[in-house]
């Protein structure tokens, strides 16, 4: 076994997020890709919205965690039901999950500003794992599941603030039967946030999500961005859980409808020294929307 794979086994040991318990990837611009965790967010930006995800674990470690996104969701024509389709790839070392899931969503008015939405998600979980060298007594198996699983999920807000609870996975699944430890467990998602004026043409948002997995630490990110003049967002980031680490990020509305954004994550733990950091990038497609008197006002989650 090589210098490199003690090293991956000593960050998936610190991590404990693979091994024991599958979980959904982390991400550090959450807030621009809330329908991942929770199926009530579809349909709320009331625009069809398209967004794409990578994020490099880790990078400069081989067999690095290495995460795509793919989602899509929007409004029906009856504007308070939403629909989503979700896909997850998660690669870490030999490990390969994938996640292909739908999202539904009934939204209730509360009042004139504030939307309370209900939604369900379902779908197929995929769990492979390969082993390029049958000599290896360390990784001697080659399996390859799908499982299905569900989820649900309550989203509260208005255009300035919101709040969310959700588990995109409720039932605690066995992907390989006992062969070896790959248990998707249920998890449980809190996420909320905030716009304030500081000035005509600078906003400050904090969010923060919390994430609960059986046979996993509690984490916790706390984000604060500025946005400047409706098109530039600056921020930083911390979460907090054995794998602390900060981060910078940077979100730009390239033209009308579409918007890219760059994360940044430097660790503060034991991978620190083994480790570039982690780098991700967001591309976010919104078909443009007018409204009878006007531009559609802008949504900031």
């Amino acid at each position: 076994m090589n210098v490199y794979k003690r090293i991956l086994v000593l960050a998936i040991t610190m991590c404990a997020t693979s091994v024991s318990a599958q979980q959904l990837p982390q991400f550090t611009q959450y807030m621009y890709n809330t329908i991942s965790v929770n199926p009530a967010y579809a349909g709320s930006r009331e625009t069809l919205n398209i967004t794409l995800l990578h994020r490099n674990q880790w990078a400069g470690l081989e067999g690095n965690p290495r995460t795509n996104t793919f989602s899509i969701h929007s409004p029906l024509r009856n504007e308070r039901i939403g629909l989503g389709l979700s896909y997850i790839n998660d690669r870490l070392g030999f490990e390969s999950t994938n996640y292909v899931y739908g999202d539904f969503s009934y939204t209730v008015p509360l009042t004139q500003e504030v939307k309370m939405s209900f939604g369900l998600k379902a779908g197929f979980t995929n769990y492979n794992l390969e082993n390029p060298d049958s000599n290896d007594p360390f990784f001697n198996a080659n399996f390859n599941s799908w499982k299905p699983n569900f989820g649900a999920g309550i989203f509260m807000g208005s255009n300035l603030w919101y709040i969310g609870v959700s588990s995109p996975r409720i039932a605690n699944t066995d992907l390989n039967q006992g062969e070896f430890k790959a248990l998707e467990r249920n998890s449980y998602y809190a996420i909320g946030g905030v716009v304030m004026d500081l000035s005509y043409n600078l906003k400050f948002k904090p969010t923060v999500i919390a994430k609960i997995t059986n046979g996993a630490p509690v984490t916790y990110d706390l984000t604060a961005n500025f946005l400047f003049n409706e098109k530039l967002w600056l921020g930083a980031s911390y979460r907090f859980n054995d794998a602390s680490n900060f981060g910078g990020m940077v979100d730009y509305q390239v033209t009308r409808d579409f918007r890219l954004g760059y994360a940044y994550d430097l660790p503060t733990s034991r991978v620190k020294p083994y480790t570039g950091g982690t780098h991700e990038i967001i591309l976010i497609y919104e078909m443009f929307k007018r409204k009878v008197g006007g531009i559609k006002s802008p949504r900031y989650f």
